[in-house]
């Protein structure tokens, strides 16, 4: 389609609107606001929300300031979900899309879900896969999870499938159910995309649309953290929509939550930890043979570490 070529006109097409909350990403947000400026699709605003950041963030971007589809915004540091409301009610464009300040995008990704959308026009989340990249920019051997098309409530109780840098949102929806939960310091996106799944239809496409960065100090490395804020989540959501979550989804859910949960800790040898989650999860389902197989798998590392441990001494 001509009107979505790199050599279309600038007013050719929907706008579409890019919003990015940054905070001290001075380092990595100039290859993130490229990585939009340069989208085979160049309809597009992107605003950048700097969350009262004390790097030399302003100075590393103020030559892509002379674009006029970048937009910058300061404000003192209220967090991320305040910051990408910021951006949102700056947004003028028929779709929306987030990407955080250490990201990419790949240089099709605005392009190729415009074509998703004319090609399912019952679609109102158009989203896909990330290809994990390290602080240096390297490739990482992670694999994308399992995700899932239609209405997605059920399976997205199970865990946050939905990657929040890939997606697209049609306006409407935003105008319908608002932002971002400014009362949520981590997990805003899980909260958000649960919302959005009571009303509105999903569309996931099996193509890489971000280098996702894995960073020791992003917020998301905070698991337990993370965890906690999930769960408060999980919690008040079926509080909020008993009439979408039945009892069994319900129990599905925290079984599959606290298996999660219990992986982790026992990754870190948080081992009294996981056992006690991989017992709630068998709690609330103990025909479900993944925490069982969690426990075997947990007590086989055990043994082998200190097996190796008793080698030594």
């Amino acid at each position: 389609m001509s009107r979505r070529g790199s050599g279309g006109k600038k007013g050719d097409g929907p706008l579409v609107s890019v919003v990015t909350a940054t905070y001290n990403r001075a380092h990595y947000l100039p290859g993130t606001i490229e990585s939009v400026l340069r989208q085979t699709y160049p309809h597009l605003e992107h605003h950048v929300v700097d969350d009262g950041s004390a790097d030399n963030t302003k100075e590393a971007i103020a030559s892509y300031l002379e674009d006029s589809r970048l937009k910058y915004h300061i404000q003192s540091n209220r967090g991320q979900a305040v910051a990408r409301n910021v951006g949102l009610a700056h947004a003028k464009g028929e779709y929306i899309c987030f990407l955080d300040s250490d990201n990419l995008w790949e240089r099709d990704k605005v392009e190729s879900q415009l074509g998703e959308f004319e090609a399912h026009p019952e679609a109102d989340v158009v989203y896909g896969d990330i290809q994990a990249i390290d602080e240096e920019g390297k490739p990482l051997d992670i694999p994308n999870m399992t995700r899932y098309s239609g209405q997605i409530t059920e399976m997205l109780l199970r865990d946050n499938f939905v990657s929040f840098n890939t997606a697209m949102i049609r306006r409407r929806c935003y105008e319908e159910l608002g932002g971002l939960d400014e009362r949520i310091r981590r997990a805003d996106d899980y909260e958000f995309f649960l919302r959005y799944s009571t009303r509105f239809r999903f569309l996931y496409v099996p193509k890489v649309y971000v280098q996702y960065r894995i960073q020791r100090k992003q917020i998301s490395s905070n698991k337990e953290a993370r965890f906690e804020s999930n769960r408060s989540i999980l919690e008040n959501f079926m509080k909020q929509h008993p009439e979408l979550v039945s009892e069994e989804t319900r129990k599905t859910a925290w079984c599959h939550f606290y298996t999660r949960r219990g992986r982790h800790r026992a990754s870190t040898a948080n081992y009294s930890g996981a056992l006690g989650d991989y017992f709630r999860a068998i709690g609330y389902r103990p025909a479900n043979v993944v925490p069982w197989r969690a426990i075997l798998r947990m007590l086989l590392l055990w043994r082998q570490k200190k097996w190796k441990l008793e080698k030594v001494s």
